[in-house]
């Protein structure tokens, strides 16, 4: 437990102030709800394109029951005669409309023609225009923006005014009023008498007289209708199901007596307002809602209906009468009917899972007795509602189910309502939505009977509104499955033939393409009055018409596949010369058609036909149409898998082309274009061969472009896999190989493709692969190694593959190779045994453990080396050297095996480390891994961590780089520029450990680019070392002496000779002593080497003293 006076966690921690100033200017706002976004991805009209949405636009009218009427011996009032009425108005509207825009668009585009632009009249004239006019007409004069205009404030707007659009309160109320926080706001703003406006969250709830008018209903006041959730009478049903059946009677009220009706018990303070921080009652229904992700928005307590598990602010509207208590005396039979049915519907739809079945079967049971009316007068319009979620209109559609299968003849006049409304649900992008549709609309056509259904629809089906026929087409397709395509038979036939409207022709071939996609094989019986129903189509003078005939053959032919060939004989001539005739989606469609027909037909016919087609293919190779595209590769497809197409035919005529267009980069990047480029691919290696396919893409394995050489790689595996590899030949056996390798070690991104092709290539080709096993082999062991687990997984997977093949051509010794797998099994086992603090025990296993990283590293997974890596960084502070150096030659050997990425930086977060033991350990181990991986591998990562302000770490990254130039030598040549910076900072730092390990690391770098051609840098260094000879620290000057007896042997004597002979006569003793010292090490060293650099003192001889040398001299 913490201490008494250690500070509370929550407050240790707080939102940022922008985020709080956020919330306060949000708390501000008016009927803010912070959960509104999150609820509006829940509804399903959100998320549905503006296509869908066209279901709010259609108008639902009521279907005359025909068959009552004549039993009754009535007329009918409304049914097919008058829809087809409103209908035959509704397009006139529709036209006329049309035309009215037509003429004034054609209105605007002339005068725009005759009016001058290019010039303004003056104001003056402008004025006198408008002065005339309305002295003419009597009328106000229109306003201008660049006229001033008399106002009077105090002349009252007239009634009419105040309604208008650019009326004062109207401009008034468009002004986007600004967020204000009232955390600035100061007394002075707000008049005596006025009351401020305060937030939501620290409000209390405010007094009311008892005059006050009643407000809206707000559901979770709290002590609103609470007591009488628990003190309310008992319903009749209630008590039928606590009192038995039998014994008991129902006294009959005395006449006149008239039951109490308690109000609501209202507080004395009424609350009309709810605000502060409010404590709710907890309830399984909001606990059910919170672990839904709804909010409760509205309480979920009504009278009658029990606990709910939310209640949302549309639903007010639909239930208001029950939100309220009614005297139920005062209510007629029909009313309280009308009550109860929203009370089931509120339960079914808001309900938690109890309360909601036990509701679902009381509006089941009681159905007939609710009547077809108030039920479906209840339920439709909640499922129109826009903010309808998923789960709601899932529970309303089986209610509408359930209802049907009671309700039967009961629902004819509510059909065409019902159908408004369910059949949006067969082009909704959900599929088990489309199911309920389609269930749904199934039932209704058994329950309604199929006369009645299509006086119901038929009018929808010239619908002016291309959505209206689209659904209209596929509930009709339910309605052909559900009551038999015979007994449509001949209403389509008369709808495809239709001379009044094209509309009407499109939607009746539609429903027969609905039909086939709908119904599968089903179709089979009824194919050859299918096929003539829509034949004439193709000929019809409507392009949309004639498409929708060929993609209504399409579905058909695919349906009855692969039989049925003898029913489309009337349409094959239409469809041949119609590909000729069409271009774009037209032609797309003619395609698809002979795509699917073409299978159906004998061998000996299709070698004609495919030739005549394969014409406009090739020409169609070249489109930039994405749906062409998919089209022509299926029908290719389809074509390949013909028996009637020879493969000399193949290879000659589609092939070249075929690559030509289709075998690029961009096809691999869309999936749908991917697959059926695979597909066809594949299909047309069936009759070309393995050879002539792979051989023409076998080159792309090395591609630069990864997704292109994934379809590469699956079109070789899927066509060796079904084909063998019996006709590849030598060379392009080699070309395949080494294409699958490269492949495979390419990858990027782990795929199952690259796996199953390198397996089933290497499998299919069996002992032929025997030369290439020692390259597959070590790129398996290469990978085995690698970091990554996904990797180490596929190469171990791989393994498992080649294993039989490696024995089959006798490689005992590569096999022996992979089966040091279970090096896995040792290392760790040895693991733990690191962890044992006896000296001896440690330091056999760090030497056992060097052995395998050094000799086998490969053969353990590399997360295995990370672990011992972590185990080791421990044993580099053991008190006995031995385990120590163990340790760190260990470092190495991991490193060359592992990669130094990740030991270097387990080795340089290592620095940070307060023990100095751990930390020189630290430094050793880097430069051994600079030594064994390069020490281009260390040098940037040490550089990078430099930059780092702590002390500890730069004095690691500087002895990390004395170790690296001492181990790596000659190599420093190629890092020296690029750590002059860094010890350009080293040296002049304040701190004389920094300048002391940098003395160092100049020396060690000195002594390894010596000859090297370095000289410059050397000597930059050499100017940032020599101000540093002055240092009395011993470690220090020792440090420094030593880089300056290293430039001796970059740099050269000479060079040192020019910097000494500045101090050696100083006037001050402790400067010669220090020049001196220098000069004698220099003396030491090269002292033949100096003669040639001394001064030329030949100007000071006299007489005798001749001081002048010659080179002669020099040289002997």
């Amino acid at each position: 437990m913490s201490s008494p006076k250690s500070p509370r966690l929550v407050d240790s921690f707080t939102a940022p102030k922008e985020v709080l100033r956020e919330f306060e200017e949000l708390a501000e706002e008016e009927n803010y709800d912070p959960f509104a976004e999150t609820a509006s991805k829940r509804q399903i009209a959100s998320r549905q394109s503006d296509y869908h949405a066209r279901r709010f636009n259609r108008q639902a009218i009521e279907s005359a029951d025909a068959f009552k009427a004549a039993e009754e011996g009535t007329e009918v009032e409304g049914g097919y005669k008058e829809a087809m009425r409103l209908q035959l108005l509704e397009k006139e509207e529709q036209r006329v409309k049309r035309v009215i825009e037509d003429k004034e668009k054609q209105a605007r585009e002339e005068g725009k023609e005759k009016m001058d632009l290019d010039k303004t009249p003056p104001r003056e004239e402008l004025r006198e225009a408008a002065e005339e006019l309305a002295a003419a007409t009597g009328t106000k004069r229109k306003r201008r923006w660049d006229i001033a205009e008399p106002t009077d404030e105090n002349i009252p707007l007239k009634a009419e005014e105040k309604g208008r659009e650019w009326s004062a309160e109207a401009l008034e109320g468009a002004v986007p009023k600004k967020r204000r926080s009232r955390w600035d706001a100061t007394p002075a703003d707000i008049t005596v008498g006025e009351t401020p406006k305060r937030s939501r969250w620290d409000q209390t709830p405010a007094n009311q007289g008892a005059e006050t008018p009643l407000m809206p209903i707000i559901m979770n006041a709290p002590g609103f209708m609470h007591e009488d959730k628990h003190n309310r009478y008992l319903t009749d049903e209630e008590l039928d199901a606590i009192l038995p059946s039998s014994g008991y009677s129902i006294v009959t009220p005395p006449p006149g007596y008239a039951p109490l009706v308690r109000p609501p018990k209202l507080s004395a303070t009424p609350i009309t307002e709810v605000g502060g921080f409010q404590i709710q009652e907890s309830s399984d229904a909001a606990a059910a809602a919170a672990a839904a992700g709804l909010a409760p928005e509205l309480p979920t307590e009504i009278p009658g209906v029990g606990s709910l598990a939310f209640f949302k602010a549309e639903d007010a509207q639909y239930f208001a009468k029950i939100l309220k208590e009614e005297d139920e005396t005062e209510l007629s039979v029909d009313e309280m009917k009308e009550r109860k049915i929203m009370r089931l519907l509120l339960k079914i739809k808001n309900g938690t899972p109890p309360v909601r079945k036990t509701a679902l079967r009381q509006i089941t049971d009681k159905a007939r007795e609710f009547g077809a009316g108030p039920l479906f007068d209840k339920i439709l319009p909640l499922l129109m509602e826009r903010t309808l979620e998923d789960q709601e209109r899932h529970l309303l559609v089986k209610v509408i189910d359930r209802v049907l299968y009671k309700l039967d003849d009961l629902v004819r006049p509510y059909v065409h309502k019902i159908l408004v409304v369910i059949e949006p649900l067969l082009i909704d992008e959900d599929y088990y939505a489309r199911v309920e549709g389609r269930e749904i609309i199934s039932n209704l056509s058994k329950a309604a009977g199929l006369a009645h259904m299509i006086s119901t629809m038929r009018p929808d089906i010239d619908h002016a509104d291309e959505y209206v026929r689209n659904t209209t087409a596929r509930a009709f397709s339910v309605v052909a499955s559900a009551l038999g395509i015979p007994s449509l038979l001949p209403f389509l036939k008369a709808v495809c033939r239709s001379k009044k409207s094209w509309q009407a022709r499109h939607t009746g071939i539609r429903i027969v393409q609905q039909i086939a996609i709908m119904m599968g094989c089903a179709v089979l019986p009824h194919l050859r009055n299918l096929v003539e129903c829509i034949a004439h189509g193709l000929q019809d003078e409507q392009q949309k018409v004639r498409t929708m005939t060929a993609l209504a053959l399409a579905a058909l032919a695919e349906a009855s596949a692969p039989y049925g060939i003898e029913s489309f004989d009337n349409v094959l001539k239409p469809l041949w010369v119609g590909i000729r005739l069409h271009r774009g989606k037209s032609l797309a469609a003619f395609l698809k058609a002979i795509g699917f027909i073409l299978p159906l037909m004998d061998p000996e016919y299709v070698s004609y036909y495919i030739k005549e087609v394969t014409i406009i293919l090739i020409r169609e190779f070249q489109t930039s149409d994405e749906e062409m595209k998919k089209i022509v590769l299926k029908v290719v497809q389809q074509c390949a898998a013909t028996e009637g197409v020879t493969p000399q035919y193949i290879k000659q005529d589609i092939l070249p082309d075929f690559f030509k267009s289709f075998w690029v980069r961009r096809m691999a990047l869309d999936r749908r274009n991917y697959r059926q480029v695979v597909e066809t691919t594949v299909e047309l290696a069936q009759k070309a061969g393995v050879a002539e396919i792979v051989g023409r893409i076998v080159n792309d394995l090395k591609d630069e472009a990864e997704p292109y050489r994934k379809m590469v790689m699956e079109t070789i595996t899927k066509v060796v896999a079904s084909l063998g590899a019996s006709d590849i030949d030598e060379r392009l056996e080699v070309r395949l190989v080494d294409g699958i390798i490269y492949a495979f070690q390419e990858q990027t991104t782990e795929d199952q493709v690259m796996l199953d092709g390198f397996g089933t290539v290497v499998n299919a080709l069996g002992i032929r692969v025997k030369p290439y096993l020692t390259q597959i082999v070590s790129t398996i062991l290469w990978r085995l190694n690698n970091k990554s687990a996904k990797v180490r997984q596929q190469a171990a997977d791989l393994t498992t593959r080649l294993a039989v093949v490696i024995k089959q051509c006798g490689e005992d010794q590569l096999l022996s190779k992979l089966g040091l797998v279970l090096f896995e099994q040792l290392v760790p086992r040895m693991t733990p045994i690191l962890r044992n603090r006896h000296e001896k025990v440690q330091e056999a296993t760090i030497n056992l453990i060097g052995r395998i990283a050094d000799r086998g590293a490969e053969f353990v997974p590399a997360r295995e080396w990370m672990r011992i890596c972590f185990e080791l960084l421990d044993l580099l502070k053991a008190h006995k050297k031995g385990i120590r150096r163990a340790a760190v030659n260990s470092f190495g050997y991991i490193a060359k095996s592992l990669g130094p990425q990740d030991v270097l930086q387990v080795l340089l977060t290592n620095l940070r480390v307060q023990e100095r033991q751990s930390r020189v350990c630290s430094t050793v181990a880097i430069a051994i891994v600079a030594e064994t991986c390069g020490p281009f591998t260390c040098i940037p990562a040490i550089l990078n961590e430099y930059r780092t302000a702590e002390l500890n770490v730069r004095t690691g990254c500087l002895k990390a780089l004395t170790f690296v130039f001492e181990y790596v030598g000659p190599q420093s040549a190629y890092y020296a520029d690029s750590v002059v910076t860094m010890l350009e900072d080293a040296l002049t730092d304040r701190d004389l450990v920094h300048r002391q390990t940098a003395s160092v690391i100049v020396k060690h770098l000195a002594l390894g680019v010596a000859g090297l051609g370095c000289e410059d840098s050397m000597l930059h260094l050499m100017n940032l070392v020599w101000p540093n000879c002055f240092e009395t620290s011993p470690h220090v000057i020792g440090a420094v002496m030593d880089a300056i007896e290293a430039m001796r042997v970059t740099l050269g004597p000479g060079v040192l000779l020019s910097y000494v002979l500045q101090g050696l006569f100083h006037p001050a003793r402790k400067v010669r002593e220090v020049y001196w010292r220098i000069y004698n090490s220099l003396y030491l060293g090269a002292a033949d080497s100096l003669v040639p650099f001394y001064p030329d003192l030949g100007e000071l001889s006299e007489g005798q003293n001749v001081y002048d040398r010659h080179p002669l001299q020099m040289f002997i």
